[in-house]
């Protein structure tokens, strides 16, 4: 891209995939790399945040840039219904539709397949469902699914997996794995695993299933590796598990995927589960989390979350987060956001959300320093702490506020 906008990039389109392993940690696995993509070269471990619809939520592209984001979400579920990747392919690819000059990895619409159960019905050819917005009728296949993330131009594509939920027979995880994995080998059908289109390479990720079953993880993992992709991601967790469970299955799933390829946990999640992903060997995380706690007057702190909009901060002075870099913790007081959000201004949500952006993407800037540095088990420890303790101190007020009333 060579427009002349401040704040863009020129990038050498050209290059190729890669994933470089550079520093592991002594006493976990915990590891810093860098992703290579013809869009721009991105430090791993990664937070990435999600543009669901061409947008992430209240920000300009220019303010997510600014705040180390290097590599965005893009849905193509949410995509295909409004405006439609035609349309998008048309305009010169989502890249250039929604003006990011950073990498983009796209989802291949399998979680709201999961999310949105009510709407569909699965099929081994694939997935028919009704419209959220209107109620129209679709049918989602694996070669459709790469046919839309391709169309968008996503430098990382995910392959159209089943998502079993927590809580689902034995049986159904099983089947639900056992269709990942047919649905993958026919996403490969279609798209090789790496290709040059457009002027940049596009790779495929497989997706892991198999819920919290160590022996549907394992059989999960050993048929996507046998496929030899160029990356890899943990799915089916953080959908309503119980947090250990969570953690013991990410750190299971992690040792079976290749160390030399990207390992990305998906829709993951609070600090505490991202620092304990990282020590796993987890490189990639996205999630939600940041971008719409904010819109609700939610922000993250060191030591926990805030509700900003509480009467608490009224005439608070203090800057969100007194040890954030961010240009709202430089400038503006907790009273001053709370304001906004009792005025129902714009701004409110807007500046929650640069925040929380910086929050996230300086809590992975600490984790690849302490790595490269050689303390990240101390510092891990640091983190978790905190983050706990403030999370236990919040819920303890809340509960003593509720038992008042």
């Amino acid at each position: 891209m060579t427009d002349s906008v401040p704040g863009r990039q020129t990038h050498q389109l050209d290059t190729p995939f890669s994933f470089e392993l550079r520093e592991q940690s002594g006493d976990c696995g915990a590891r810093c790399g860098r992703l290579t993509t013809g869009h721009g070269s991105i430090e791993t471990p990664v937070f990435m945040p999600v543009g669901t619809v061409g947008t992430v939520k209240a920000v300009t592209f220019e303010q997510v840039w600014s705040t180390g984001a290097r590599l965005i979400l893009g849905n193509t579920y949410h995509l295909y219904l409004r405006p439609g990747h035609e349309l998008i392919e048309k305009l010169g690819g989502l890249h250039r539709f929604q003006g990011w000059d950073g990498a983009l990895l796209t989802d291949s619409a399998g979680f709201q397949v999961f999310s949105l159960s009510d709407l569909n019905r699965i099929t081994e050819d694939g997935v028919e469902f009704r419209s959220h917005l209107d109620g129209s009728k679709h049918f989602f296949t694996p070669e459709l699914s790469m046919e839309i993330q391709l169309a968008l131009g996503s430098d990382i594509v995910m392959a159209f997996d089943e998502c079993a939920s927590y809580g689902a027979e034995p049986r159904q995880v099983e089947a639900a794995v056992e269709r990942t994995t047919r649905w993958l080998r026919r996403c490969r059908d279609v798209f090789a695993g790496r290709e040059f289109r457009g002027g940049w390479e596009r790779v495929l990720f497989g997706i892991m299933q198999g819920g919290v079953d160590e022996t549907m993880r394992r059989r999960s993992a050993a048929e996507i590796v046998e496929l030899d992709l160029p990356g890899y991601a943990i799915g089916g967790l953080s959908v309503g598990e119980p947090i250990p469970a969570m953690r013991e299955m990410t750190e299971l799933a992690a040792g079976l995927l290749p160390s030399d390829r990207p390992r990305y946990l998906m829709g993951v999640g609070f600090p505490d589960d991202i620092v304990a992903g990282v020590t796993a060997g987890v490189d990639m995380f996205d999630c939600v989390l940041p971008t719409r706690m904010a819109r609700t007057g939610t922000v993250l702190t060191r030591d926990g979350r805030l509700v900003i909009k509480n009467q608490e901060f009224a005439s608070d002075t203090s800057p969100i987060d007194s040890e954030c870099g961010c240009p709202v913790c430089a400038r503006h007081s907790r009273a001053y956001v709370r304001h906004l959000f009792q005025a129902r201004e714009i701004l409110g949500p807007v500046l929650a959300t640069i925040h929380n952006l910086h929050f996230y993407q300086e809590l992975m800037a600490g984790i690849r320093g302490a790595i490269r540095e050689g303390n990240f088990g101390l510092h891990a420890r640091e983190v978790t702490r905190r983050w706990q303790e403030g999370e236990s101190a919040r819920l303890e007020l809340v509960s003593r506020r509720n038992g008042r009333h």
